[in-house]
């Protein structure tokens, strides 16, 4: 009998999914925000480059050692979002390059996700 593969990100018919949200950016049960984000270091400078269902693409303009293009994608987020770094934190993926943002903040998921498609262009 194969063996059933563990499904990463929201299960189908609950959460963000359920409410036809987007599920790169979700709202988590403390009422943060939760943004499933792929960074590519050493652009040319910061930017968002997509805004897809898995998630959203940003490259960034520092190269990825000593945390510097953790600290630029913090830095970042909380401008395009016009918020302050203190809301923006790093809450998985400090060495890898697909990451989870939380974004503490009175934004709804609705608001973040125009914010981050209106950046895209």
């Amino acid at each position: 009998m194969p063996k059933e593969k563990a499904v990463k990100g929201p299960v189908a018919g609950s959460g963000a999914a359920a409410a036809g949200q987007s599920c790169s950016v979700a709202p988590d049960g403390s009422g943060s925000i939760i943004i499933s984000v792929h960074v590519k270091p050493s652009a040319k400078r910061s930017s968002i480059t997509e805004v897809s269902d898995d998630s959203v693409g940003v490259s960034i303009a520092a190269p990825p050692a000593d945390g510097e293009a953790n600290a630029e994608l913090v830095r970042y987020l909380a401008e395009v979002l016009e918020l302050k770094r203190s809301h923006i934190s790093l809450d998985k993926g400090s060495r890898s390059r697909d990451k989870l943002i939380r974004v503490d903040s009175s934004l709804s998921p609705e608001e973040v996700l125009r914010m981050l498609r209106q950046a895209a262009g």
